[in-house]
C-alpha cells in the first residue's frame, strides 16, 4: 500500500463477525417496540450512544431496557443474552492477518463498544484462543466506552492520531459503517468501507 504507514481497524464486521438481523429478532422477542428505529447499523436510540461512550453503566443500560419494553421482571442474564446475540466470533484467519500487518505497519484498533459486549468478547478470546484481550495484535487497541467518545465523532479519530503522532494522509482506516468512513475522510484519513460480503484480506489485496 503506497504511502501507508499506519492502519486503524474497526472490530465488528471487519475482524469480528456480528449479526444485526439476529439482534433485531432477539429484540422483537424481548418485546422492544418499533425495533427498526430502536437499533440499527446507521441509527439507534440515544441509550446505545450513551452506553458506547461509557456515560451509563451496564446496570443503567439494563434498567432502561426494562423500562422500554415494560418488563421490570427481566433478569440481567436475559437482557445480556439478547444484547450479546449479535456477537458471532473472529473471522477465520484474521488473527494471522493482524499479526502480519503489525510486522509491517503501525496498527491500531478503534471499536465502538460497551461494557456488556466487551466482557463477552474478552471471555470469548480467552476461551477460544487463550488470549486475555486484543492487545497482542495492535500497537494499541481502543474501545469507545473506555475513551468516553465514539465514532463517528471527530474527536475520537483526532485523539488516536494525536496520541500516536500519526499523519492522516499516511493512515488507512477500515470500517463497515459509511458514516464512520465519511468522518474519517473529512479528517484526511485514507478511509475504505468494508461492505457486506467483502473481507479485510480481499480489501488489502486490492489496495496493494
Amino acid at each position: 500500500m503506497q504511502n501507508i504507514y499506519n492502519i486503524i481497524l474497526d472490530y465488528g464486521n471487519v475482524i469480528f463477525d456480528i449479526d444485526f438481523p439476529r439482534l433485531r429478532q432477539a429484540f422483537i422477542e424481548l418485546g422492544v417496540p418499533d425495533v427498526d428505529s430502536f437499533y440499527g447499523h446507521r441509527a439507534q436510540h440515544p441509550l446505545f450512544d450513551a452506553f458506547d461512550k461509557g456515560e451509563i453503566s451496564a446496570a443503567d443500560f439494563r434498567n432502561e431496557i426494562r423500562k422500554i419494553v415494560g418488563k421490570p421482571e427481566l433478569t440481567d442474564g436475559e437482557i445480556d443474552d439478547t444484547w450479546n446475540s449479535l456477537l458471532i466470533g473472529v473471522r477465520s484467519g484474521h488473527h494471522a492477518v493482524l499479526l502480519d500487518l503489525k510486522e509491517r505497519y503501525r496498527t491500531f484498533l478503534l471499536s465502538n463498544n460497551n461494557a456488556i459486549h466487551y466482557d463477552w468478547i474478552m471471555r470469548y478470546l480467552d476461551r477460544e484462543f487463550g488470549l486475555p484481550d486484543n492487545s497482542v495484535f495492535f500497537e494499541k487497541d481502543y474501545y469507545s466506552h473506555l475513551l468516553g467518545m465514539r465514532k463517528p465523532d471527530p474527536e475520537i479519530f483526532t485523539f488516536v492520531l494525536d496520541t500516536h503522532d500519526l499523519d492522516p494522509a499516511e493512515t488507512l482506516f477500515v470500517d463497515d459503517s459509511p458514516q464512520h468512513i465519511e468522518a474519517a475522510r473529512q479528517l484526511g484519513l485514507q478511509a475504505h468501507l468494508l461492505a457486506a460480503g467483502d473481507t479485510l484480506p480481499a480489501l488489502l489485496n486490492r489496495l496493494t
